[in-house]
């Protein structure tokens, strides 16, 4: 098979969770475990830190790779899911994969994958794994692709693991509540191995707290040991000033994502990377500067309060669940506009009567749907808005959408898209 060919058959033949949500999971890491035996376990071959959390998983992913390469290292990056090119998941100091990689890999592996079955996930995740020893990287970023326990990525043994927050997503899969999704998420705190939690609530600090100790982890909540006293959006930059608690010195950080919910990872990202030169990390003050100023240059990160164009101001954000789109409605607050002009397609499973409410209600709606079996029909997506009184028009299509908020936007409107990574991804710019 040539390469387009390769990616046709993972997409085709392999359950594809992105694409057909809950049916495609395959309960446990039997078949990560089988797929890794069979390449030599490459995942005991380098070393990495493991992310995991509800939102922020991403850009604090990016925003470590960014550090370590800056300091020198040759990093690994795998990310979930991708939004142009499935190469996009597996990068080595920013470059994504090879498409030779990926065709011979999949040839390789084709007749166990037809003997067991693997989800396109776990074979992704086996590719990572496989790329990153053979490229032999120093460190590799591993995102946690849904919850923690049972996710294919939770085979490796890392030197430090990180959850970002804890919020209401995939609750079919995790759970109801809090307490039973960190649960799931927690599932990625290791033996002996530090965990830093960047945001938690009441009733998810006794779930993190139980299972540290129940593994004689160093568990470290990171906001209680910095703090953002004052941001700004300067010279399309992102300045935060921040405090340490424990003797209040101040240090300002300069980042080139200007999303304001970016601050709650940088606090994570900090604390990490304090933990990380505790173990013997070399991360100097200068690399980790230099590394939050040029995350997207370094790592080729999207979607997260991108600005695509100016004049009417068009940004494109992932924000698909009710704690993300409640700091994307934040950051539209704050971003100077007239009319506001919101394209918006979303998956079936997700709790959209919570997201619709939280939307606000001045703006013109341009209802749409990814062209994923997954996506909810434009057209009924319409009519529940409209319950929540939303009111816009659908379309078959984001580009369509997005032209006719173009046509109808004037200089000093904001459009906005956003629901689903899958949305985002197939905008064409």
């Amino acid at each position: 098979m040539d390469y387009q060919q390769t990616i046709d058959y993972l997409f085709s033949r392999l359950p594809m969770f992105s694409r057909a949500g809950a049916s495609a999971m395959r309960e446990g890491l039997s078949n990560t475990v089988i797929l890794c035996e069979s390449l030599g376990n490459p995942q005991t071959k380098f070393k990495s830190v493991h992310v995991g959390g509800t939102n922020g998983k991403g850009s604090t992913s990016h925003m470590l790779a960014a550090v370590f390469q800056t300091a020198g290292y040759k990093t690994g990056l795998y990310t979930s899911p991708h939004l142009k090119d499935f190469r996009e998941r597996i990068k080595v100091d920013g470059n994504i994969i090879d498409e030779t990689y990926v065709t011979n890999f999949v040839e390789h592996l084709k007749p166990l994958i037809e003997k067991i079955s693997p989800s396109f996930f776990e074979i992704t995740v086996a590719m990572a794994f496989a790329y990153f020893a053979e490229q032999k990287v120093d460190i590799a970023i591993i995102e946690v692709g849904l919850g923690g326990r049972l996710d294919s990525t939770n085979i490796i043994m890392p030197e430090l693991s990180v959850i970002t927050n804890i919020s209401y997503d995939h609750v079919q899969i995790l759970g109801d509540t809090l307490p039973k999704i960190a649960w799931e998420k927690a599932g990625i705190i290791k033996k002996n191995k530090p965990i830093v939690i960047g945001e938690y609530q009441n009733e998810t600090r006794e779930v993190f707290e139980k299972k540290a100790a129940e593994d004689e982890a160093d568990l470290v909540f990171a906001n209680h040991q910095r703090y953002v006293a004052s941001w700004e959006i300067q010279h399309k930059e992102l300045l935060a000033e921040v405090t340490t608690t424990h003797n209040n010195e101040k240090q300002y950080y300069h980042l080139d994502l200007t999303g304001i919910y970016q601050t709650k990872n940088l606090i994570t990202v900090l604390e990490a990377v304090h933990q990380l030169r505790k173990i013997g990390w070399n991360i100097t003050d200068t690399d980790l500067q230099k590394a939050l100023r040029n995350v997207k240059k370094l790592t080729g990160l999207h979607g997260r309060w991108e600005t695509i164009q100016e004049n009417p101001l068009i940004a494109l954000d992932v924000s698909h669940n009710e704690d993300g789109i409640k700091q994307l409605v934040e950051q539209i607050e704050i971003t100077s506009h007239a009319t506001l002009h919101i394209v918006i397609g979303m998956v079936k499973d997700k709790d959209i009567e919570k997201i619709l409410m939280i939307l606000p209600k001045h703006a013109q709606y341009y209802f749409t749907k990814a062209q994923i079996p997954r996506a909810m029909p434009e057209n009924e997506l319409k009519q529940r808005a409209k319950l929540a009184g939303l009111n816009g028009n659908h379309y078959p299509d984001v580009n369509t959408a997005l032209q006719s908020a173009k046509t109808a936007a004037t200089i000093k409107d904001l459009i906005v898209v956003c629901g689903s990574v899958f949305v985002v991804g197939e905008v064409e710019h």
